[in-house]
């Protein structure tokens, strides 16, 4: 099975990508991603800390949820000082269904929330009838020229 690749572009400021259920979505995505990212203009350390949040995120839906998985990306105010929102929303949590979470090593996983909460101006979660939605939220800018 190969990582989707799949991207739909609502308009210049919002995109959303269907996400296979494989570990290698996380850098398919990423990749992508920064693609985009760059194209915002965003200051090279607030991307790298949004690649770091949809990496977190991505990965807690792989591995701790049931598929499908979408990411979306998008921007407001992009004419000046805004947000970046990323959110990723599955199907709800794997263990619930009867499907038995993946058991990481501690010392290896389950630092990803805190990392989103650490990076994000804001951050959340909003489930809803379709899953799970989490969401974070970045202050950014244009890069200094």
């Amino acid at each position: 099975m190969t990582a989707q690749l799949d991207v739909v572009v609502r308009d210049a400021a919002d995109y959303i990508w269907p996400l296979s259920h494989i570990p290698e979505a996380v850098s398919v995505v990423r990749r992508r991603a920064r693609t985009v990212l760059a194209d915002w203009n965003l200051a090279p350390d607030l991307t790298e800390d949004a690649l770091l949040v949809i990496s977190e995120l991505i990965t807690n839906a792989v591995v701790h949820a049931l598929p499908p998985a979408v990411l979306r990306l998008s921007r407001a105010g992009a004419e000046g000082p805004g947000a970046l929102r990323v959110e990723v929303t599955d199907a709800g949590p794997a263990a619930a269904a009867g499907r038995p979470a993946v058991e990481p090593c501690a010392d290896e996983h389950g630092r990803g929330l805190g990392i989103v909460t650490a990076l994000a101006a804001e951050c959340g979660t909003r489930i809803h009838a379709g899953g799970i939605t989490r969401w974070a939220e970045l202050r950014v800018g244009h890069a200094p020229a």
